[in-house]
């Protein structure tokens, strides 16, 4: 089996992908672990299936290309990487798709859908619930699927992303002090912690709009959930629309009036990866905000942190409290698998597809980009185990939400500009629809 890693340039990128909230596609007769994997093609025959992502390289697809391998023996799988496959670019997919070495499976975005080519790439989609095609649908989070107009299903989420704060379990142990779950709990904490000599018992990113994003971006989109008017006002910009903001605003400015973050310390961290996660590692940070990206990172640089490898410890990602009755799964598809319907390999792709849709195998993919699984079962990966459980009423899929970007943009903004005593809740509600943090 040729496995590789390619890259490409093309002229700029795209877009893609029909929203709407939807459900499974197809009854799943029995449990897939049960069941499992059985070709449908003939096994001893060549195929070619070529998939095209940005990721530099695909170590997770390149091991499920492996386990693919053992039903299909002849069957040569490859990743390309496509240069400049971002929101930066105009045009890469469709240009890629147009072509005569078209992909065969690709990624997809939820923000494809506000590109100007999307309308190409929606035209290039196979219809993944098609029931002939036998892809099970049915471990997958129902609120992560999404259908276009016509009921159809384009895209199946392969990695999902939300936002917390990695916890450094053995300091609380140590400390004799349970993880936070409300709101009071945190700030009870957080002050303990500084008693007992932590100077920095939470730390986040400062720079961009981060920070405390993590705990008041969440509890902004519950306060909208649901709300048309509120989501109209918000999405049009229009006068007065700031107001929705109001209780997020308070909620930071609150958390920050009680002298827990260093803005200074917060600031030297250089970037919301490699720096976040190194300075986590030294292990006298109880708590880091953080995104699921982030924690994506963390096992692969274990090994680099001095600190770490001298003294390793135990931790977890964790949904940051933001009420009383706790915090929010803030859920969003950070990468999603369309297939080329005219593709010239797509029995072999939409087979493969049908191989990695079932909990073990996209389980499987999630836990070694430690990414959050789109499976129903989380169970897998540890370092996500407190969000297993969280009451689905309050689990939140920012592409079902309905708000668009420029107004979730003003939002993280206001949030950093309150947070970093730039503007007061007031001033930033009044002045919402042209805040700038440069």
């Amino acid at each position: 089996m040729k496995r590789s890693v390619k890259t490409a340039a093309v002229a700029a990128l795209t877009a893609f992908m029909a929203v709407g909230a939807a459900g499974c596609a197809t009854e799943k007769p029995q449990d897939a672990a049960e069941v499992g994997f059985k070709p449908t093609l003939d096994t001893n025959a060549s195929y070619t299936v070529n998939v095209v992502g940005h990721y530099s390289n695909f170590e997770a697809l390149e091991e499920e290309f492996n386990r693919f391998s053992q039903y299909y023996p002849n069957a040569q799988m490859s990743y390309t990487a496509l240069d400049n496959y971002s929101k930066s670019g105009s045009g890469i997919l469709s240009t890629a798709l147009a072509g005569n070495e078209a992909p065969d499976i690709f990624f997809t975005y939820p923000w494809m859908c506000d590109w100007s080519d999307g309308d190409k790439i929606f035209a290039a989609c196979e219809d993944l619930s098609d029931p002939s095609l036998g892809i099970d649908l049915s471990c997958i989070r129902g609120n992560l699927l999404t259908k276009d107009g016509e009921g159809k299903i384009l895209s199946v989420p392969i990695y999902t992303t939300t936002y917390g704060m990695l916890v450094n379990n053995d300091i609380f142990e140590k400390e004799n002090i349970a993880v936070p779950e409300t709101y009071s709990q945190l700030i009870s904490v957080c002050e303990e912690l500084k008693g007992k000599g932590y100077s920095d018992p939470i730390m986040g990113y400062n720079k961009g709009t981060d920070l405390l994003y993590p705990l008041f971006y969440p509890y902004f989109c519950a306060q909208i959930q649901g709300n048309e008017t509120a989501l109209n006002a918000l999405n049009e910009m229009s006068p007065g629309a700031g107001e929705y903001m109001r209780g997020a605003l308070e909620l930071a400015a609150d958390f920050m009036s009680h002298g827990f973050i260093d803005i200074g310390h917060c600031s030297e961290l250089e970037n919301n990866y490699d720096a976040v996660i190194l300075r986590f590692f030294e292990g006298d940070v109880p708590m880091m905000l953080a995104t699921g990206n982030t924690v994506s990172g963390t096992e692969k640089r274990e090994a680099m942190s001095d600190a770490f490898t001298a003294k390793p410890f135990r931790y977890s990602f964790y949904p940051v409290p933001s009420t009383e009755e706790g915090g929010y799964f803030i859920n969003t598809v950070s990468i999603g698998f369309g297939v080329n319907k005219n593709s010239n390999n797509l029995a072999i792709s939409n087979e493969f597809m049908r191989f990695l849709v079932c909990p073990d195998e996209i389980n499987l993919m999630a836990n070694a980009k430690r990414m959050v699984t789109p499976c129903k079962d989380m169970s897998l990966n540890s370092v996500y185990a407190p969000f297993k459980d969280i009451d689905t009423q309050r689990t939140i899929n920012l592409s079902e939400l309905g708000l668009s970007d420029t107004p979730a943009s003003q939002v993280s903004k206001a949030g950093w500009l309150v947070c970093n005593g730039v503007m007061t809740v007031d001033e930033a509600i009044k002045d919402f629809g042209t805040l700038t943090t440069g």
